[in-house]
């Protein structure tokens, strides 16, 4: 029987797990399908990058993964990796805003109370902000809408002063995009049918959240609702290419143009080698997937759709430096604040593995959607911004042992309103025009490492129907 050929396109989280499943799958099933995969640049894992240096162990993309979302924990397991899973550290975390550090509020669900008392004593919102955020006990729920910005919903329920204090620093943290553009039901759809449900966003998850039991008081819990991997995250990486055949993975290898054929695909590389396929996974980011089919106009969706480029900067110091600490794991700003830094986590006291003892490791980030050029300001530059806005809440004495400047440029897909509408034409253009063609990773549907992985799996069902 003639064999089948599997091209994957990207060796990020994404790619490299529709590689591994796929793999795993023709082995099982004793398939006749062969898996390409090319990586562009010249290194494996996109955005997950672990420095190891003097000790400390840095993350210059993301630094956790939900716990609660499974196939990420089910895939370190896979590849022999469990041992090494560590917990963060459940310490206090807070947001500057109103000129100064302000305790996160207790019994907040991505910023929305829970719990009425803590948020009537937070110094984070004013007396008439929090009287604003009540309002949401008595407000009628929304007109029914196919989809609109987060901005706007939580702003009509709970206030501009709860968003932009609260709301706003805790998605920006996860999605670096504005929240007055950022799709409701892309990312949050529940909120949505919570209202419609419900009417208030506050009974409503205090109806659907689970209560604690009554009975025998717990301690509380000094895990918090991350994971990550003692090595670092890159060991995920590096296990799973270990793990993948001979031959199946190219680093150093771009793709320039996919076409399609009579019954097949062909590829073109930077270097001028063609390939053929029977089935393509873009597992790319949504501009370079809409050069490589430029012939294809359906695929012009994608220049409607914005990537914010992040930079971070970490910094080594010893303990002693820093003399006006703070007891927790970091803290958000609000966007009204004068900062250019947007978050700081104290990961010295998140991940307490990552740290040599008696240093302390500090993770800044710069490149707020309508500050996108200090993305591309000089490291001395960087540093200086997130030590001057540092000292607004610290006292740290010395310049740093030794820094790691991190530019991500468009990294950070936006799932602007109407986000669902663009991934359902997309998708309905290829079945039709390029059956055998998938889309998976951060600009579709999910940025998180579980999403990626959920994508990549996806996608093996995807081909694997595809191929009969």
């Amino acid at each position: 029987m003639e064999k089948k050929k599997v091209v994957i396109i990207g060796g990020g989280i994404t790619g490299l797990a529709t590689a591994y499943y796929l793999q795993k799958e023709i082995k099982e099933k004793g398939l006749p399908v062969e898996v390409k995969l090319f990586e562009a640049s010249n290194r494996f894992g996109g955005v997950i990058n672990t420095v190891k240096k003097d000790g400390f162990i840095i993350e210059k993309g993301p630094d956790s993964i939900l716990a609660r979302k499974a196939s990420a924990l089910k895939l370190i397991k896979e590849v022999g990796l469990e041992d090494k899973v560590v917990a963060n550290t459940a310490g206090k975390s807070y947001i500057y805003a109103r000129g100064k550090i302000h305790s996160m509020p207790e019994g907040a669900f991505m910023g929305i109370p829970t719990q009425v008392t803590p948020f009537a004593l937070s110094g984070l919102f004013s007396p008439l902000g929090k009287l604003r955020a009540a309002g949401d006990f008595i407000l009628p729920k929304g007109k029914e809408k196919a989809d609109q910005s987060l901005g706007e919903f939580f702003r009509r329920r709970l206030g501009d002063e709860i968003v932009d204090n609260l709301i706003d620093p805790l998605l920006s943290g996860i999605y670096a995009g504005d929240i007055d553009r950022l799709s409701l039901m892309s990312l949050f759809p529940m909120f949505y049918h919570m209202e419609q449900k419900h009417r208030s966003l506050v009974l409503g998850l205090k109806k659907t959240m689970p209560t604690p039991p009554k009975s025998a008081k717990k301690e509380p819990s000094k895990k918090g609702m991350f994971i990550s991997l003692s090595t670092g995250l890159e060991s995920l990486i590096d296990e799973i290419v270990k793990r993948l055949d001979e031959g199946t993975v190219s680093k150093g290898t771009p793709v320039e143009k996919i076409v399609k054929e009579q019954n097949h695909y062909t590829i073109t590389l930077a270097n001028g080698t063609v390939e053929q396929a029977d089935s393509v996974v873009i597992a790319t980011e949504h501009f370079h997937a809409q050069k490589m089919l430029s012939d294809y106009p359906f695929m012009k969706k994608f220049e409607e759709m914005a990537s914010f480029s992040v930079a971070n900067v970490a910094m080594a110091f010893p303990k002693s430096a820093i003399k006006q600490d703070i007891e927790g794991t970091g803290f958000l700003v609000s966007r009204n604040s004068d900062f250019r830094i947007t978050a700081c986590t104290w990961t010295h006291k998140k991940w307490p593995g990552t740290t040599p003892k008696d240093m302390a490791l500090l993770r800044s980030y710069v490149g707020k959607p309508n500050d996108q050029a200090a993305v591309d300001l000089s490291d001395d530059e960087i540093i200086n911004i997130a030590l001057r806005d540092l000292n607004k809440t610290m006292n740290i004495t010395e310049k740093p042992l030794f820094h790691v400047v991190t530019r991500w440029k468009k990294a950070m897909p936006q799932y602007n309103v109407g986000h669902i509408e663009r991934m359902k034409s997309v998708k309905e253009s290829l079945t039709k025009e390029l059956p055998g063609v998938f889309l998976a990773g951060g600009s579709y549907e999910g940025v998180g490492i579980p999403d990626c992985i959920d994508q990549g799996e996806a996608a093996v069902k995807k081909v694997l129907e595809f191929l009969g």
